[in-house]
């Protein structure tokens, strides 16, 4: 039986550099091919939490013309980026239809398909955008996409800047400012290197504008398994530290460490889409400054309106790569 090529030696993924990464995860034709040969040897792989499957669906018909893949939390989030994108770069859907959520039946995630973009929802946490990844990686594998971008659009706290400011993330830690992502696996401890594509940090950063109403900043993001205690807030169902250890941690990330914001979703998020060579990129909106305090208060509308702020400038970014004035 074929083996999973991650699980040798120390079971410690070594950094490999680009040109590896390119023949390990590529075909000539630019197609996404897996680092795990058992797939090849399933007559069907069935990906369970899309409701989706290898024989039961013909993927590449699908999902074939697909480039880019943008994810966030929540189904609505996802669904109403689904709408605006649609309207962004002009597609049409046949009269008679409307937008379908693909992966309904799955009751897990929702996952919508307009043109060349799939809007899908990952869930909170690691754990949960983790299973998602796995699934959208081997659909672009089973779909024959070539060069698929990927984007997580959300929400974060962030340290130091305002409410409404958007965040382009250029490095990533963990809640033990480690930069790797590390699952057990058959007992023992998988490492893989978390690294974001600093090209398309770039390339995001120009397609900010100097009129839009608020700042869009590059930075260190730190992801955590959970929302509290692991963010260092005061006010959870526990708390066993206090305020000045939680001001003096958030300022230790910030001076020496560069943290700019704190999630939990983009440490797996760039662990995996490197080890798969997918270009990818973080770009989320800061809820409130955690300097400043732990509860999110701002009314819905607002909540609403900065909430479109990392799609937007993702809009910009897929229409500029289309030719889409």
């Amino acid at each position: 039986m074929a083996t999973c090529s991650a699980l040798r030696g120390s079971f410690e993924t070594n950094d490999e550099d680009a040109e590896q990464i390119r023949a390990l995860t590529r075909y000539p034709d630019g197609s996404v091919k897996l680092r795990n040969p058992n797939i090849e040897l399933m007559d069907q792989d069935i990906l369970y939490h899309l409701a989706l499957g290898s024989e039961s669906h013909d993927l590449v018909e699908m999902f074939g013309d697909v480039k880019f893949v943008c994810m966030g939390g929540t189904p609505k989030r996802m669904e109403d980026f689904a709408h605006y994108i649609m309207q962004e770069i002009g597609y049409k859907i046949p009269t008679g239809t409307k937008l379908m959520d693909i992966s309904q039946y799955s009751y897990r995630y929702c996952l919508y398909k307009v043109g060349p973009v799939l809007s899908v929802s990952h869930g909170m946490g690691p754990s949960s955008i983790s299973i998602l990844l796995h699934e959208i990686i081997k659909l672009m594998y089973h779909a024959k996409c070539k060069d698929p971008i990927f984007f997580r659009i959300g929400t974060c706290g962030g340290i130091g800047i305002e409410g409404g400011t958007v965040v382009i993330s250029d490095n990533a830690l963990d809640g033990l400012q480690d930069n790797n992502y590390a699952v057990a696996t058959l007992g023992k401890l998988v490492k893989r290197p978390a690294r974001l594509d600093k090209k398309l940090v770039r390339e995001l950063q120009a397609l900010a504008h100097s009129d839009d109403p608020y700042d869009t900043v590059t930075g260190t993001t730190m992801c955590t398994s959970d929302f509290y205690e692991g963010q260092g807030r005061l006010d959870g169902a526990f708390c066993e530290y206090t305020e000045a250890d939680k001001m003096a941690f958030l300022k230790n990330l910030k001076e020496k460490h560069n943290v700019t914001n704190i999630e939990m979703e983009i440490i797996p998020f760039a662990a995996l889409t490197h080890h798969a060579g997918i270009r990818a990129a973080v770009v989320c909106v800061a809820l409130l400054d955690r300097l400043r305090g732990d509860q999110i208060g701002i009314p819905k509308d607002v909540m609403q309106e900065w909430q479109l702020r990392p799609q937007v400038l993702v809009a910009r970014y897929i229409k500029k790569t289309l030719g889409i004035n």
